[in-house]
């Protein structure tokens, strides 16, 4: 899908091409090179709204994960509880990217943010990324009396690679069995390997584009890419049976190269009978809301996943080890009240 200037919101188009001239696409060798300059020792992020901790979380294997913890100044209690996880095409980035919808979403409900350092395809391809998360996500459970969170609240959510490591989170978490997701807000997510829809294919959009996207699915997959039986776990897309999971909010951008698979992913829900709230912006491309976050385009995205958000806030619970028949049906995972 070829992207002309002229179809590029107004708003975001200068910034856009500077980042299409500075960075046309994410090849291999500038992924591994932020990669390990984003490896350095870093100091912990400060906000004077928020209270920012930073802990470390074992994983199965006994070595430690950081993970860092967004909460509002004020503590409180029986407060949703938000698994964030970050972009960059699941071979860069780190969870103070979190630090922006953190705020958001904290300034609105008095949740708390729990984001991990999950480890990347760089150092460590599928399925290293999705046991962290997991890990991260039966930790939030198990500690939610700590974290002043309610356990019958727990949400998934994040953007670009992250919004795809939710919804694999969220369909993981149906299948074990271990703990119930109330909510996910998968943000434009990276969901299908096979990039064969029309927005996959010959993508020259900012940001994120048809190479950059092959070349971290190939990092992400190791010896499975391109082969026909890579997990759902792996690559939502695959999934065959959306039953059971969490109501859902999410957007996507017109111009980029996961607007059709988002698409896909919101009428699968819908046919599951799963509740989903979708919003698609024109002349939008990849990650337009952290790139020119103050344009009128990122904030109604943003406040639109806001909104949605304390709806579920005040309507969707998913109680742990409890009886799953008692939610929206047989194979729900949610209850409203």
């Amino acid at each position: 899908m070829r992207t002309g200037t002229g179809k590029i919101d107004p708003d975001l188009r200068a910034r856009g091409l500077l980042m299409k001239v500075v960075n046309g696409t994410f090849t291999e060798r500038r992924l591994r090179l932020i990669h390990r300059l984003m490896k350095r020792p870093r100091t912990l992020i400060k906000d004077d709204t928020l209270e920012i901790r930073q802990v470390a979380v074992s994983r199965p294997d006994g070595s430690a994960m950081r993970v860092l913890i967004f909460g509002p100044r004020e503590p409180r209690t029986n407060a949703p509880g938000v698994l964030w996880l970050h972009g960059g095409g699941y071979a860069i980035g780190a969870p103070e990217q979190a630090l922006s919808m953190a705020r958001r979403l904290i300034e609105a409900s008095g949740c708390v943010v729990i984001a991990p350092d999950y480890r990347l395809s760089i150092e460590a391809p599928y399925p290293a990324a999705l046991e962290d998360a997991y890990a991260a996500l039966l930790w939030m459970k198990n500690h939610a009396r700590d974290l002043g969170i309610r356990d019958d609240q727990l949400m998934v959510g994040g953007d670009s690679a992250g919004g795809g490591l939710a919804v694999a989170v969220a369909l993981y978490a149906r299948d074990r069995g271990e703990v119930s997701i109330a909510y996910q807000m998968p943000l434009y997510p990276m969901l299908d390997d096979r990039m064969t829809t029309e927005s996959a294919r010959n993508n020259d959009a900012p940001v994120w584009n048809s190479r950059s996207n092959a070349i971290a699915w190939r990092l992400y997959l190791g010896a499975l890419f391109g082969a026909d039986d890579v997990p759902a776990y792996a690559a939502p897309a695959r999934a065959t049976d959306y039953r059971g999971l969490p109501p859902a909010v999410t957007f996507v951008g017109e111009l980029e190269p996961f607007r059709d698979e988002t698409q896909q992913y919101v009428r699968n829900l819908r046919e599951a009978g799963v509740a989903v709230d979708f919003m698609l912006l024109d002349g939008c491309y990849h990650g337009f809301d952290q790139v020119c976050p103050s344009a009128a385009v990122s904030r109604r995205a943003t406040d639109f996943v806001v909104e949605r958000f304390m709806y579920a806030v005040g309507h969707y619970f998913a109680e742990q080890d409890g009886d799953k028949l008692d939610h929206h049906g047989p194979a729900s995972a949610s209850r409203t009240c």
